[in-house]
């Protein structure tokens, strides 16, 4: 099965602060004869790495620290990776949570306080709309242990 997965995940350095945030079990993802197909919005939305922290706001909106609105960014490298996922037929992505572009159910509130809410980020929620399922990094057993649902 062909997994979209956040390249940060893979120990690449494209966090917002050039660091990654390599994830435990890739090997046995391999294993169990998953393709893996890398993608980080942010760089496809034009954002250089490292870039000012950046979290969505209650009005849909992606600011960065500075102030700065960088939503255009944020939906550019949406829907570049939406692209990517259906090109690969990819119909799992592997995300990193509680991120403005990636988190899946959790993310940061807006302020920069470090405090989480419920919510999506762009990229996890144009790729839910397409029907593709999507899981962070603390789920990656699921799709070793055949819990997914049967889309």
């Amino acid at each position: 099965m062909n997994i979209l997965i956040s390249r940060c995940l893979l120990g690449e350095t494209c966090r917002y602060d050039g660091g990654s945030r390599t994830m435990e079990g890739l090997e046995q993802l391999k294993k169990c004869g998953h393709h893996l197909v890398p993608v980080c919005p942010e760089v496809l939305g034009g954002l250089p790495t490292p870039r000012p922290p950046a979290e969505r706001q209650r009005d849909g909106r992606i600011v960065n620290s500075k102030g700065e609105d960088v939503t255009q960014a944020y939906r550019r490298g949406a829907e570049q990776a939406a692209e990517l996922a259906l090109r690969e037929g990819c119909r799992i992505a592997l995300l990193k949570s509680r991120s403005p572009s990636c988190g899946s159910g959790t993310i940061y509130d807006g302020t920069f306080s470090g405090r989480l809410t419920k919510g999506w980020g762009v990229t996890a929620q144009r790729l839910k709309e397409l029907g593709i399922q999507v899981l962070d990094e603390d789920a990656w057993q699921r799709l070793t242990e055949g819990q997914l649902s049967s889309r």
